[in-house]
């Protein structure tokens, strides 16, 4: 695998971690409260809440620096790697994008869960 597509999928999985920590906040207490778990402890989930604009501004960041090396830096592959075909950078697009939309899904739930519950 080339330094590159290792790279690219570094910023996506940073991207990943960094949108699941900004919404721990929220959706972690309705999963728990969806699984059975309740008590007064899980008020205390709320305790990330302060940094919040922190985990999402890295999020953006690095969804940002994964799109930056999917669409705008030219590729350097060489010839016979899988770097070099066509499907490969097809199939990371597909999946920037799906990791794209559930994690502003993930990030924008403070906002629409009101509506859900």
């Amino acid at each position: 695998m080339s330094s590159q597509a290792t790279t690219g999928n570094r910023t996506l999985i940073a991207a990943v971690l960094a949108g699941v920590g900004a919404s721990l906040c929220c959706v972690a207490p309705l999963v728990l409260l969806t699984l059975g778990v309740g008590g007064a402890w899980i008020s205390n989930l709320t305790a990330l809440e302060p940094y919040r604009p922190i985990f999402i501004t890295i999020t953006l960041i690095f969804l940002g620096l994964a799109f930056r090396k999917l669409y705008l830096l030219p590729r350097s592959c060489t010839p016979g790697t899988t770097c070099a075909e066509p499907r490969t950078l097809r199939n990371q697009r597909v999946i920037f994008w799906i990791v794209a939309a559930l994690l502003l899904a993930l990030l924008t739930f403070p906002y629409y869960a009101t509506a859900i519950l």
